[in-house]
């Protein structure tokens, strides 16, 4: 069965848009895994424009599942990564101007920095995961960073999604899915999956968690957060069986 893991960054997003107190994501973390969330995804950004210190500090005392943290390579994330220990490390690309993560990590552009970053977190217990764009050379790099995981990046299928362009994409998830398997990494996948793409994406059989979190908040506006994971939740564990 493919796991959920929930995003909560978007309600990170509103309070920080009066700079106050609600909505507390740590609650709505409480709240995601009361409606089956099987992971909560924090990303700590450089500029903490939504996610703060606080946030991931109380979370990772309190969550009843896993914290992945989602985090740049850098040595201010790493030292924080060490200290509080989460399940797992999500290292992704990270620019200031961007509204979300846009595209992979280029693995093979620093893959012997790479090495040297993810070595004491995987020592430290850490679950250690790159983001990267479905490429079969970029998949072959992160399996010789001493990472344990990829997460696949979904974005270029959901953009296809309903196009013509919506096979090839899928295709290409399935062949770097399948590769890295083959060559040892275990395999997430997200970024733009929402209601409507999600049950293609899960034609593909490879991938043990699905990271959703735009779409999720965005239902939770009009039915509620609960109802959101838990529709979600539902959807897929209907569609893995498919």
């Amino acid at each position: 069965m493919v796991l959920l893991g929930v995003n909560i960054d978007h309600v990170a997003t509103i309070r920080q848009a009066r700079k106050g107190c609600e909505p507390d994501p740590v609650a709505a973390a409480a709240i995601a895994e009361l409606y089956g969330a099987d992971s909560i995804t924090v990303h700590l950004r450089e500029d903490r424009r939504h996610i703060q210190d606080r946030d991931i500090r109380i979370l990772n005392d309190t969550l009843k599942t896993r914290m992945n943290f989602e985090m740049a390579a850098t040595d201010e994330m790493q030292k924080i990564a060490l200290e509080i220990r989460p399940h797992s490390c999500c290292i992704v690309p990270e620019k200031r101007e961007e509204i979300t993560t846009e595209g992979g990590l280029d693995v093979v552009l620093q893959a012997d920095r790479l090495v040297d970053f993810i070595n004491p977190l995987v020592e430290s217990g850490i679950m250690v995961s790159l983001f990267i764009n479905p490429v079969l050379k970029q998949v072959e790099a992160a399996a010789k960073t001493g990472a344990q995981y990829i997460e696949l990046h979904t974005g270029q299928y959901a953009e296809a999604f309903n196009t013509a362009e919506e096979a090839m994409a899928l295709r290409t998830l399935q062949e770097a899915a399948a590769f890295a398997e083959n060559i040892g990494l275990s395999v997430n996948a997200g970024h733009g999956l929402n209601y409507q793409n999600v049950k293609k994406i899960l034609s593909i059989k490879n991938f043990e968690e699905l990271n959703i979190g735009h779409s999720i908040i965005s239902r939770a506006v009009l039915v509620g957060l609960g109802q959101a994971v838990k529709d979600m939740k539902d959807l897929i564990n209907v569609c893995s069986v498919c």
